[in-house]
């Protein structure tokens, strides 16, 4: 979006602006890339540690306990920011960090009650989230320690703290950092954008109580402004449709591998190819029916963590993991959790088989 901003802008601030943001998102992809090979170590090991114990999925004793600190940059890129709300802290006048609170809390609930996750790391990690970072900027990110989140600029996007899903969807890459540590760059990058975007989802259906059949399965629906001809910037059930503006462009996603885009920008299209396995997902969904985060979220979460001894799985789930193995990994997933021939993974291969990815 923001290399169509730069080259379609109707001003030269609307250009400039969005110029500025490409650079600071370039900076912040290649210290993803440098954070998950620090990290590469420790997380193999508790990986290793967890097939050796092969523990049970169920309720821990302890955890359950939110740790949420929101700052404000006040329109600055210094960070973490002021303090302005604590766990347990009223509500304030500023909506935008009232937003940020109840979101991260919204997402650590998902991970806590559905998958007895203790937070980013599965151990307690407080949740820090900075709102009014930079002034106009158009994006949410996680950096590696924290939650940010800019205003937007009014023209296209409104603040990026409105939509619960595209929260979800940000604190699961610290999701991902701490358990599968995929990196950012082409089809490895393009599953870790995929998570995101599954668990993001998952967040806000569970938030509204939808089944996969209520759910709209739109990413950041309501961050757009009215300027703009879409109704959110991802959309998992229909990839290529989400939007389609004079200054942001057409939707890019492919819905399907013989659309699937070969670009070096966008980290090779992590944020384009992203659509080939959520609609995957979203097919499986709703093939299987109820609650996605019933059973295909439960497929997706035991691919990324591999807590469950599946055999072969630890093979397939690696830093550099394409389509392909991911797509084998969750199929036996759910053929471990629900059988070979079960509705599951039955759902869970056709998925992957309607979007060319045959496994």
């Amino acid at each position: 979006m923001l290399e169509s901003i730069v080259q379609r802008g109707r001003t030269a601030t609307q250009r400039n602006r969005a110029l500025s943001m490409l650079g600071i998102n370039h900076s912040l992809d290649k210290a993803r890339i440098g954070f998950d090979e620090s990290e590469r170590a420790n997380r193999q090991a508790l990986r290793e540690l967890r097939r050796t114990e092969q523990r049970p999925v169920v309720k821990a004793v302890l955890g359950g306990t939110k740790q949420r600190t929101i700052f404000s940059a006040g329109n600055t890129q210094k960070l973490p920011g002021t303090v302005v709300r604590t766990e347990g802290s009223a509500a304030t006048n500023d909506v935008a960090v009232n937003e940020a609170y109840d979101y991260m809390g919204n997402t650590y609930d998902f991970y806590w009650e559905i998958f007895n996750r203790d937070s980013i790391d599965d151990a307690g990690m407080g949740l820090d989230g900075t709102v009014h970072y930079g002034k106009d900027y158009d994006n949410a990110f996680w950096d590696g320690k924290r939650m940010i989140y800019g205003d937007g600029d009014g023209e296209q996007f409104e603040r990026f703290t409105k939509s619960v899903d595209v929260i979800g969807h940000e604190l699961t890459h610290g999701v991902t950092q701490n358990e599968a540590g995929l990196i950012y760059w082409k089809q490895a990058g393009a599953v870790n954008e995929h998570i995101s975007d599954v668990f993001g989802s998952l967040v806000k259906q569970y938030v509204n109580r939808q089944t996969a059949d209520q759910a709209d399965w739109l990413i950041g629906a309501g961050l757009f402004t009215p300027n703009v001809h879409g109704v959110a910037i991802r959309s998992m059930k229909a990839p290529g449709t989400a939007y389609d503006d004079p200054v942001l462009g057409k939707d890019p996603q492919p819905a399907h591998m013989k659309h699937y885009v070969n670009t070096l920008s966008d980290s090779g299209g992590v944020h384009i190819n992203s659509g080939i396995p959520n609609k995957a997902f979203y097919l499986a969904s709703v093939n299987i029916g109820g609650n996605a985060w019933e059973k295909a979220g439960l497929i997706w979460y035991q691919t990324l963590t591999e807590q469950l001894p599946v055999p072969g799985l630890s093979d397939l789930i690696k830093r550099t993991t394409q389509f392909i193995p991911f797509a084998q990994a969750t199929v036996l997933v759910a053929q471990y959790l629900y059988g070979g021939n079960s509705l599951e993974a039955q759902a869970v291969h056709a998925g992957w088989s309607e979007v060319g990815i045959f496994v």
